[in-house]
């Protein structure tokens, strides 16, 4: 009976010991320098890209339609001034 509370003695140990190790705190460290940078690159997520995206296309599309209406206006507009 003594065996399995030893063996969980000693894995808490080895997680203090992993928990405290200065291993953590430099991978701690990169990921606050990390992060910083990022912040100040002006990033955006994956998500707002694909909005952007989106709403880039639906304005090409708009734009699209708006230049064929106003030529054919201006279609229109020219054979009515040859009448």
């Amino acid at each position: 009976m003594t065996t399995p509370r030893f063996l969980d003695e000693i894995g808490a140990k080895l997680s203090e010991l992993a928990a405290n190790s200065p291993a953590r705190d430099i991978e701690k460290n990169i990921r606050a320098v990390l992060g910083s940078a990022f912040s100040r690159l002006d990033l955006v997520t994956r998500e707002e890209f694909e909005v952007q995206r989106e709403i880039l296309a639906q304005a090409r599309q708009r734009l699209v339609e708006l230049e064929a209406r106003v030529a054919a206006l201006e279609a229109d507009r020219g054979k009515r001034d040859e009448a």
